[in-house]
């Protein structure tokens, strides 16, 4: 029936079949008892450890008072003017902006997918790129072109940390290379603190990105939708302390980069645990003419009332979110820690040093190969991450698979910590079946 559709609906139609795995597990979820059979997901970025307390914080507020106001249209699309009010101080704080961020700064949406979607379209158009370091995110690619027909312009690191200051030369050379294409960069976009490492950039990198775009006269957009999810961590005998998080909004710019060039993305998903919420916000405290772009979608992106005033009710409470963000971040750093000693006993490697995010980079490619070398030898080597996929889905286990990821070597996958602690156990038990 597909060709009855226009070219992009047809495209469209394609890509919700390859996404349907995921759905597939989703509707299926393992449970001990009522579901034993079902899928155990690992790779899907929710943070459950703080569910209860957050369902009952927003169970003891009135949702829909004023009437007159949550059950209108209110001050238009682009976020009401209390939710807004309520997160300026809250961002401002929280990031520790050097410029004290106000409600005409901040476009509220319906998601940072969206966010991040709305930011595509206003910075670049169809067939200019925005650079994009590897691994990343890996709805990033669709956030970015799948509407807007901007291109991803993957940036490479080969041994270097792509965290670390000497990263910049390489998005430069990428930039270079992409104009010797045909393909004008316009953006640079971070996850800051990283998805999928789980780790924060240098401060030094950070500057030095605000050089380069500064140098090129591009934009740099961090999305910054982990940012309170930082956690000390406990389980690693590392020789150096992981590096702690910085907003590029805490940086003064001054001698460094055009501020108006600068964005911060940010939402309720990953640091409230909220993914259903749907609710995300940009902020650009020096560029009205991009947020007035921005605005322009808006109606197709706002969030509902009921939304903006579980969130307005959430960040006014000053005490609960100063216990709330203080408890996550304890619950984070014991569910790391347990993780990583579910791993251990499996002996399964993984890249040690995360304190940031829900996620642990873990090598089954290695695990494999020790298991299988007549499988590594024989088959296709490129198509050995797929091979274990595969493998995992056949046991019901969920991981994003490295290529999806961009990742630069084979066998990689992002493995989600942040679920009770038996889907967590029961997960990583069938991964080490999967790779005997």
């Amino acid at each position: 029936m597909s060709e009855t559709l226009s070219a992009r609906g047809a495209e469209a139609c394609r890509s919700a079949a390859e996404e349907a795995e995921i759905w597939d597990v989703l509707s299926s979820l393992w449970h001990p008892t009522s579901n034993p059979d079902g899928y155990v997901s690992l790779g899907v970025a929710e943070n459950a450890l703080m569910h209860e307390e957050l369902r009952d914080f927003i169970n003891s507020k009135s949702l829909v008072d004023p009437p007159a106001r949550a059950l209108t249209y209110g001050d238009g699309p682009q976020g009401s003017i209390p939710v807004r009010k309520a997160l300026a101080p809250f961002l401002t704080e929280h990031l520790q902006s050097v410029t004290q961020l106000g409600p005409e700064h901040l476009m509220v949406t319906n998601g940072t997918t969206t966010a991040i979607e709305h930011t595509s379209w206003a910075l670049a158009g169809p067939g200019q790129g925005i650079l994009l370091g590897r691994p990343y995110y890996r709805a990033f690619l669709p956030d970015i072109s799948f509407r807007t027909g901007v291109k991803v312009v993957s940036v490479s690191f080969g041994a270097l940390d792509p965290l670390s200051p000497d990263c910049v030369a390489k998005y430069e050379e990428a930039l270079l290379q992409s104009k010797e294409d045909g393909v004008e960069v316009r953006a640079l976009m971070l996850c800051h603190p990283h998805n999928p490492l789980g780790r924060c950039y240098f401060k030094e990198t950070l500057i030095g990105l605000m050089r380069l775009c500064q140098k090129y006269q591009i934009h740099l957009v961090s999305d910054e939708i982990y940012a309170l999810s930082v956690f000390e961590n406990t389980a690693d005998e590392l020789t150096q302390k992981p590096v702690g998080f910085e907003s590029i909004l805490s940086i003064d710019k001054s001698g460094i980069i055009d501020p108006s060039l600068v964005h911060v993305l940010w939402g309720m998903s990953k640091d409230f645990g909220a993914n259903g919420l749907r609710f995300g916000v940009i902020i650009s405290p020096a560029n009205e003419a991009f947020l007035a772009a921005c605005r322009a979608c808006s109606l197709y992106s706002s969030p509902s009332s009921l939304s903006e005033n579980a969130v307005k009710s959430i960040l006014g409470d000053r005490e609960f979110v100063e216990g709330y963000v203080t408890k996550n971040k304890e619950r984070l750093s014991e569910a790391h820690a347990f993780a990583v000693e579910r791993l251990k006993a499996y002996s399964i490697p993984y890249e040690p040093g995360v304190n940031a995010a829900f996620f642990l980079w873990v090598d089954l490619g290695k695990k494999f190969a020790e298991r299988h070398p007549e499988a590594v030898d024989t088959q296709a080597p490129h198509r050995i991450t797929q091979i274990i996929f595969d493998r995992l889905m056949e046991k019901k286990v969920f991981l994003v698979h490295g290529e999806a990821a961009g990742a630069e070597e084979l066998g990689w996958f992002r493995m989600v910590f942040t679920q009770p602690q038996d889907i967590v156990e029961e997960g990583i038990r069938r991964m080490h079946e999967a790779l005997k």
